[in-house]
Formats: C-alpha cells, sequence, structure tokens
C-alpha cells in the first residue's frame, strides 16, 4: 500500500500547477494512492480527499457554489474549512459536526502546488537557483506521466554516465563516453555529488566541450542539479508525483541567468521547455524497460562501477531513510 510508506505520506509531492485552474476551477488528481480534489477560491488553493462524507461520490465532479464546494449526488455543500454547511433534502437541519471532509495540507512553490498527505518531516526541497536574483525560473510544460516508480526516475535523473548513449548528439557522444572522477556525499540535506566533468556536443548556451554537473537528492523523489557551461550556469529540478504503483508524473523546474533573450519565466519556458521534454521522453523509454520496475537498495542485487557512486549513494540514503515504495 503507497500509504503505508511514512516517508513519502509525511513529504511533500508536487500536483499541479496554478495556471490549470485558468481552464477548470476543481481539479482531481491521484497522490499515493488516494484521490484528492483540489479546488480555489478567493485566492486560496484546497486540497481535499475526493469523498463526499454521504454517499462516497466524488466531490471533483461537483461545482463551487457561493464560496462552497457543493457534491454531485445529492448536494451537500461543504464551506473552505471542509465543513458541511447544507444538506438540501433537510434544508433546516444543522449538519451533524462529523460531516466534514479530509483536508491535507497544500502550498504553492516555485509555480507548482504542493501537497503533504501527513505531517510534514521537512520543508519542500530546496531549489537553489530560486533565491538567486540573476535568475528566471518557470516550471516546464505539460508534465510527464510514466509508467514507472519514481525512485528509478530519480536514479536516471542523477546518472550522467547515460548520456551518450541515450542522448547521443546532445548531451553526449558515443566517442567521448568518459566522465571525470568524483566524490559523493550523504548528509542532512540528502546526496550531493562533487562537479562531474562530461563531454557535451549540444550544451545548450555553449559550444562542444567539457561541462560540469552538480547534483543534488533533496527527497526521494525530488532531485537537482547545477550545470556549469564555459561563464555561464542552468538549473534544473526533478519532482516526482507518485499516483500508484509504476504510474508517476515528473515535473521539471528550469532555471537560467537572465539575458537579453531570457528575459522572463515565459521566455525561458519557450526556449528550453522543448528540448528537455525531447531529453525526457529519450529517459522515459529507457526507464519503462527496466527490471526489476522496483529499484534495488540491495547493492549486490546490479554490479556498479566507479560512475556509478550517485546511484550507489542514492540507493544507500533511500535504505538509510527507510523508504519501502518502488524499491526492492
Amino acid at each position: 500500500m503507497l500509504r503505508n510508506d511514512p516517508v513519502l505520506v509525511n513529504d511533500w509531492h508536487p500536483v499541479a500547477t496554478p495556471d490549470q485552474f485558468d481552464e477548470q476551477p476543481i481539479l482531481s488528481v491521484r497522490l499515493l494512492g488516494e484521490d484528492l480534489v483540489l479546488w480555489k477560491m478567493d485566492g486560496q488553493y484546497h486540497a481535499w480527499r475526493d469523498l463526499c462524507v454521504h454517499r462516497g461520490a466524488k466531490l471533483s465532479l461537483g461545482k463551487i457554489v457561493d464560496d462552497c464546494l457543493r457534491c454531485p449526488y445529492h448536494g451537500w455543500t461543504y464551506n473552505q474549512e471542509g465543513a458541511c454547511v447544507h444538506m438540501p433534502a433537510h434544508p433546516s437541519q444543522t449538519p451533524p459536526v462529523k460531516a466534514r471532509v479530509k483536508r491535507y495540507q497544500l502550498q504553492e512553490r516555485y509555480g507548482l502546488l504542493w501537497v503533504c498527505l501527513g505531517e510534514p518531516a521537512n520543508d519542500i526541497p530546496p531549489f537553489p537557483e530560486d533565491a538567486q536574483p540573476e535568475f528566471v525560473t518557470a516550471v516546464c510544460e505539460p508534465a510527464r506521466h510514466v509508467q514507472a516508480h519514481g525512485p528509478r526516475l530519480v536514479e536516471n535523473f542523477l546518472d550522467a554516465a547515460h548520456f551518450p548513449y541515450v542522448h547521443a548528439g546532445v548531451l553526449g557522444d558515443p566517442e567521448h563516453p568518459e566522465i571525470g572522477d568524483f566524490q559523493v556525499r550523504i548528509g542532512p540535506d540528502g546526496v550531493e555529488s562533487d562537479p562531474i566533468e562530461v563531454y557535451q556536443p549540444d550544451p545548450f548556451g555553449g559550444t562542444a566541450g567539457l561541462v560540469h554537473y552538480t547534483y543534488h537528492a533533496y527527497r526521494p523523489l525530488t532531485a537537482h542539479f547545477s550545470k556549469s557551461v564555459g561563464e555561464g550556469s542552468f538549473g534544473l529540478m526533478l519532482a516526482i508525483t507518485p499516483h500508484d504503483e509504476l504510474d508517476s508524473t515528473g515535473w521539471f523546474i528550469i532555471a537560467a541567468a537572465q539575458t537579453d533573450e531570457i528575459t522572463d519565466s515565459a521566455a525561458l519556458k519557450t526556449i528550453y521547455s522543448p528540448r528537455i521534454l525531447r531529453i525526457f521522453e529519450e529517459d522515459r523509454v529507457v526507464v519503462e524497460s527496466q527490471r526489476p520496475e522496483l529499484l534495488p537498495l540491495d547493492l549486490q542485487a546490479e554490479l556498479h562501477l566507479r560512475s556509478d557512486r550517485v546511484a550507489i549513494a542514492y540507493r544507500t540514503w533511500l535504505r538509510q531513510l527507510g523508504l519501502s515504495f518502488g524499491v526492492a
């Protein structure tokens, strides 16, 4: 059961973007096997269990009426605190105190809406470039749906050795597959690598040559790298929404230094999103093919090289945390 993993239940997960509410006022999402209804009123977002307490209908099929959310089945109406305030079949009856939906904590950060189903053990994962005024940030859209477990996706994101073969001609070259030596550390903020030197034929923002990636895994399902290209730098965060077994969504948050071409988030998204999503699609095909589908935490289960040090540290860290979902 997904809800039986306290590491993920007590963590923050992205579920939507504020822009999605421009098209529809009520959203239905699934997180860790739980159906949620998201809705917005008076500039405030709400995340509730998608379940009317009367007869179990989905509230996401309902309507917003008089600043409240109305169930589509019998019209039970809930205020923004989740309490039922009106039962149309018995209009003069005060709804019982127990007529209240389950509410979850929600925060907006980096252009995403994050939900925690339990009690947050930490704040929302950091995105280092967001705090630096010279960087422009944006959410890469659309998010990508993947038939794979989150840990497999994150480990792929943390791996530079596959570039020459999965992303040949862009991030790597089979004629130059070597990567520089590096060390990795597990600390209170997760996993962090030294800068890793790789050759890239098309590094975006520079000419073909050596670039450096510094990887971080801040949460089991949230990872980040900073990339140095010549005098410039670039940041990318991958955050995974775990819907169900082998059912995930990948969100990317991008950051680049402001230039005459990159003036705001819209420009950044226009320039970078197609490339990032094309690269992720190449990764998706490979990750969905991997067996076992569950990421092995026993380091004896697969072979490892020095170039796998980030992956080794990530698996070791997940085992230390006691993660059970998406791993073996």
